[in-house]
């Protein structure tokens, strides 16, 4: 903490007897400042400069500026933020704790003391990202994902258990608990922070980076916290402050309350498209007005967790009744909950409802309009109505098929059209037989049976004989995951409740999933699970194929499993454009699943509606969803559960005990956790054979001083990338392609195709992850025309012949040559992934230039020592003339060895040249460029 107090804000506040030191917001009134119509989430900014003021990296002049915002003016006055803790995942806990680690021998080798490198804030870890679901649809799916999940990543969980050994007041979640935000809003979030100091308590309102970019969870609680990447919150775990620009502050109204039949799912993204529209990227988001108190906790997380699909830094509501009631129902201890109340309402952060703060803009909703909505087919900011999503879909699909035909081999037209394709079998009807509405216009088969691939010419569906025998029909538009996953939805007992009470009904009235439909249950917590069965609708979900399949994030980040076989061939015979409904916050291409191409982000029930229809080709107002035993139709109108019906379940099902039971020995595990061997000692021993935990290269032969930084000369382009190039496009994630560079390294150290695991399990191997960068399926490398996936061009060969990106950066690398990657809009946008910069800087990339960048992505570049580059407004390659084979010099970065910020550069490519802005925003961020990397700076600083 700091200690400097130019305000005179230390201060006490008494709670229930007992004395609290707090850092008083009202000194900084007193100095002649308006604080009380400051947005809340600057308040709790100011009182964190108040707190550590130090009279060097945090000034009385930071807090003046503060405190005296003025959301009129852009400004660009850098603060530096200390986060009361840090919350991790496995995912990108893993390489976070390899680096510390390599860190420690790095500080050894350099002839510091390795123990330097050491949490000095809190960290909180938690095994939420592993579970794959391999099994599905049987009450063992869980038992047996966990113990797949254990063999696969035993090393893995070893390495971190020895590093919850290795460093102070780091603690780890283990597998099987819950998803991270959902385990950090339920159990690990106070609200207000206590600290006990000389024996001193002192109370401060409780804040956190995350390495996940669905941090912003939290803010539903009125907790400040936002994504970052595995870099940065590296940094902030060695107590560096995070520098930060003051930010702009969007003011969201909220009048009103939701209608009955809409959801919290349907309210995000109405918001999430306004946000998108309105800009504000790089922003904070602020909710306020008479509608607030109307918004559920629950309904307030969702929000704030969809925060980095539309951008914002962090999207939060200010404290309130509705907080301390969900921290009594969640097991909050009253002490904890009077310390909130009272400490928000002696800072002015307790909301008014009354109040308008200043913001730099400003805009409404009121919840009364929002309607039954799903966003896709690859993006979650593009939001559809419920009542257009069929012409929605009919309209999207043109893109996703393929003009040439494929011949339907051994195809016997007059099978497939026993039953017409938009009517789906009653129970009358054989079992053998059971079809996927497709209501395009239907044209007939040519002689050879030829399969038309446009979305006019549609034709038979795909028969499709199941490991069962029997035989159902597929077609472009089959819906063959629904997964309820996600830390967006399963957090919110009212979605999750809808769900369940509308499987009931459906199975009351004789519905079942349609057999193509891989379907699972992914939960947030165990609170979940409890509930459900306190409910008595467990067997409901079970029946329709929706049992438990593990406490993780799964589909939602790629972990999807296999698909069905038997559809899983006829997809890639075919070349079907099918569908993943999941109740999720990201549907980017390729991320769901590398055999699905249209993904669409919707409420949990109706992600059960969608697996009982099959197809995302059907009007739910207005189309049956199958045949009842009763052998009459069945609409969702019959099943949907009334607002009334779902508010009465969870009052009857739901209680504190079942969180306080649940999180009472969270970090204790079980035994199959418990009896995992733990390695022991300060410093790691890295196996030479282990293909899951590597060390790192970034310290290799590094000096006690960083070199001078120079122009970029001779770069040749690696990629040149389009619009929304998402980190998902970017950084190694999902499954690992049999024939991908990533596996021929995996199978050249003995590991079998079936032991591949995912990328996100092997983020403790660098050479995993090198291999599978810019990889992902989807990715169009425009240098590359015509290819899919991760090829480029290699210029070091005559003719400049396509090849893969990994082979051809390793040729480029033995030839010196630097890279650059071309982009456009929205560059890096999506999840906070830290190998989306990492893979980029070892693939031998010193520079990207881009259109727009995304927030997070854009400070895990210069993390990494990746000179971020934008084009001047209304320039872009195109306009420039940029082919992407042109030799390019970057001219003017020196600059920064005498200078903190250096506003342009000039680029000469080949005959082209322009100048771009150099999008280094801070002294800080001149500082790590200058290191080569923000770990490299840290080491330095507490070496020096």
């Amino acid at each position: 903490m700091g200690s400097t107090d130019t305000f005179k804000a230390r201060g006490v506040l008494n709670v229930q007897g007992k004395a609290y030191e707090i850092y008083r917001l009202n000194a900084v009134a007193d100095a002649g400042f308006d604080v009380a119509s400051l947005p809340y989430s600057l308040k709790i900014l100011l009182e964190n400069l108040l707190r550590t003021e130090n009279g060097t990296d945090i000034t009385a002049q930071d807090i003046e500026a503060l405190a005296g915002w003025n959301p009129a003016e852009r400004t660009s006055r850098e603060i530096a933020f200390t986060p009361a803790r840090v919350l991790l995942q496995d995912f990108t806990g893993v390489p976070a704790v390899v680096d510390l680690a390599a860190m420690r021998e790095a500080m050894r080798e350099l002839g510091g003391d390795p123990n330097r490198i050491n949490p000095l804030a809190p960290v909180e870890l938690v095994i939420d990202h592993s579970v794959i679901v391999d099994v599905f649809g049987s009450p063992n799916a869980f038992a047996r994902n966990v113990e797949i999940e254990y063999g696969r990543n035993r090393e893995r969980y070893q390495f971190l258990r020895w590093g919850q050994t290795a460093f102070d007041d780091f603690k780890v979640v283990p597998p099987g608990t819950g998803i991270v935000h959902q385990v950090n809003l339920e159990h690990l979030s106070r609200v207000v922070f206590t600290q006990e100091k000389n024996g001193v308590t002192l109370a401060y309102p409780d804040s956190c980076v995350g390495t996940d970019s669905h941090t912003p969870m939290v803010n539903g609680l009125g907790i400040v916290a936002w994504g970052v990447g595995g870099i940065e919150a590296e940094a902030a775990m060695l107590g560096q402050p995070i520098s930060m620009l003051i930010p702009e502050v969007v003011g969201f109204k909220l009048t009103g309350s939701l209608p009955e039949g809409s959801t919290a799912t349907d309210l995000v993204l109405t918001i999430t498209e306004m946000l998108r529209e309105h800009r504000v990227v790089g922003k904070f988001v602020e909710f306020y007005g008479p509608g607030v108190a109307s918004v559920p906790l629950a309904n307030r997380a969702t929000i704030g967790n969809m925060s980095p699909e539309y951008g914002s830094t962090l999207a939060i509501f200010p404290i309130d009744d509705v907080t301390l009631n969900y921290m009594a129902l969640t097991g909050r201890s009253p002490e904890q909950i009077a310390l909130v109340e009272a400490y928000a309402k002696e800072q002015g952060l307790w909301h008014d409802p009354n109040a308008s703060p200043r913001y730099t803009t400003t805009l409404e909703l009121d919840l009364s309009t929002v309607v039954p909505s799903i966003a896709g087919p690859k993006r979650p900011q593009d939001r559809i109505s419920l009542a257009e999503s069929r012409e929605a879909f009919r309209a999207a699909l043109a893109n996703y098929i393929s003009d040439e035909p494929k011949p339907l081999k051994g195809y016997d037209s007059s099978v497939a059209s026993t039953f017409p394709a938009s009517d789906p079998p009653s129970p009358e009807q054989p079992e053998k037989v059971s079809a996927a509405p497709n209501e395009l216009e239907e044209a007939p088969n040519d002689s050879h049976g030829e399969l038309a691939h446009t979305a006019q010419a549609a034709r038979a569906p795909i028969p499709v004989t199941m490991s069962d025998g029997t035989v159902c029909h597929i077609d472009h538009g089959a819906v063959v995951i629904a997964a309820i996953t996600s830390c967006t939805n399963t957090s919110n007992p009212a979605v999750m409740m809808a769900a369940a009470l509308l499987a009931k009904n459906a199975v009351e009235k004789g519905l079942q999933r349609k057999p193509w439909v891989k379907t699972s249950l992914a939960p947030g917590s165990r609170v979940v699970t409890d509930y459900y069965d306190r409910a008595g609708l467990t067997p409901y979900l079970d029946a329709l194929g929706f049992s438990l399949v593990g406490y993780g994030c799964t589909t939602c980040i790629g972990n999807s499993g296999p698909l069905i076989p038997e559809v899983s061939k006829a997809i890639n015979d075919y070349d079907l454009a099918v569908v993943s409904v999941l109740s999720g916050n990201r549907n980017f291409e390729g991320r769901i699943h590398a055999e699905v191409k249209m993904n669409y982000l919707m409420s949990p029930p109706l992600v059960v509606a969608y697996a009982l229809a099959g197809t995302m080709d059907i009007d739910l107002f207005n189309d049956p969803l199958g045949t009842g035993k009763d052998g009459k139709p069945v609409y969702l109108r019959d099943i949907w559960p009334s607002a009334a019906d779902v508010a009465a379940v969870i009052d009857s099902s739901i209680a504190s005990d079942m969180y306080t039971s649940g999180y009472a020995d969270v970090f204790a595990g079980d035994e199959r956790w418990r009896s995992l061997d733990t390695p022991q000692g300060a410093l790691f021993h890295w196996s030479e054979e282990s293909t899951y935990v590597r060390k790192p290269p970034y310290f290799v032969d590094m000096p006690r001083h960083p070199a001078p930084v120079g122009d970029i000369v001779g770069a040749r382009v690696l990629a040149k990338l389009g619009d929304s190039v998402t980190t998902d496009h970017i950084s190694p994630a999902g499954s690992i392609a049999p024939n991908s560079p990533a596996a021929q390294y995996l199978i050249s150290h003995g590991v079998e195709p079936k032991d591949f695991n995912s990328y996100g399990s092997r983020r403790g191997n660098h050479e995993v992850m090198i291999r599978g960068t810019f990889a992902n399926v989807r990715l169009r490398n425009q240098l590359a025309p015509g290819t899919e996936g991760g090829y480029t061009r290699d210029f070091t060969q005559p003719g400049g012949p396509v090849s893969t990106i990994y082979d051809a950066s390793r040729n480029y690398l033995a030839s010196g040559t630097p890279l650059v990657i071309l982009a456009g809009k929205e560059y890096g946008s999506g999840s906070s992934r830290d190998w989306a910069a990492k893979g980029t800087v070892l693939l031998g990339v010193r520079a990207v230039i881009a259109e727009s960048f995304e927030r997070i992505h854009r400070s895990n570049l210069l993390g990494m020592g990746v000179l971020p580059l934008q084009y001047l407004e209304g320039q872009n390659a195109e306009t420039l003339g940029l082919t992407g084979e042109e030799t390019f010099d970057i001219v003017g970065v020196s600059r920064l060895n005498d200078s903190d910020l250096v506003d342009r550069v000039k680029v000469r490519a080949g005959a082209i040249e322009f100048e771009a802005l150099v999008r280094i925003d801070t002294p800080s961020e001149a500082a790590y460029y200058r290191h080569g990397g923000i770990m490299q700076y840290v080491l330095r600083s507490l070496l020096n």
